[in-house]
């Protein structure tokens, strides 16, 4: 009795010895496996710190809650944009734009003219300072724009002849060549 227990302890360890070393051989070649046939980890490019501060023309105060764009640009295709908001100091960080990279970057904010400029990340830390004006007034048509005269706008002003000229009010008249006729008072 004796014997055959021994004989078994002996089967039983050898079977155990063999699935051990067989599971760690098919472990070792799924490993393999997954280096041959999947995807290879490729690390990220480096990237830069980028911080936009934006402010006022006339006076250096920061302006809150700008719109702050970057726009990647690969030749002349955006790959995309990522939108920040300037904070109470108007300042905007982003550290995800790839070094040697084109971006272009946007600024909007209310009551203010859109900014945008092109810019070369050449460096872990960038920051980049912009200063947003104040609308300009809009140019009118009957508004005398000749810099030989003295008027600014009101309308009246010489032409190159020296004549008087001044300019036409605006007309009620529809534009092009339809024109209406007044009402009939039969």
């Amino acid at each position: 009795m004796i014997f055959m227990l021994q004989r078994w302890t002996l089967r039983l360890g050898i079977l155990a010895a063999a699935s051990g070393l067989f599971l760690s051989a098919m472990a070792a070649g799924a490993q393999g496996n997954t280096d041959r046939r999947g995807r290879k980890y490729k690390a990220p490019p480096p990237t830069s710190t980028i911080q936009v501060t934006v402010l006022r023309y006339d006076n250096g105060k920061p302006i809150e809650n700008a719109a702050v764009i970057f726009h990647p640009v690969e030749g002349d295709r955006d790959k995309g944009s990522m939108e920040l908001k300037s904070n109470e100091e108007g300042k905007a960080t982003i550290d995800v734009i790839p070094i040697g990279d084109t971006v272009r970057l946007q600024v909007i904010a209310n009551g203010f003219q859109t900014y945008g400029k092109d810019y070369q990340v050449d460096k872990a830390q960038m920051s980049m300072e912009v200063k947003l004006h104040r609308p300009a007034a809009q140019y009118s048509v009957y508004e005398n724009h000749d810099n030989n005269s003295g008027n600014s706008g009101n309308g009246s002003g010489t032409n190159n002849n020296g004549n008087s000229q001044k300019s036409a009010p605006p007309s009620n008249k529809p534009s092009g060549g339809a024109q209406t006729a007044p009402p009939n008072s039969n």
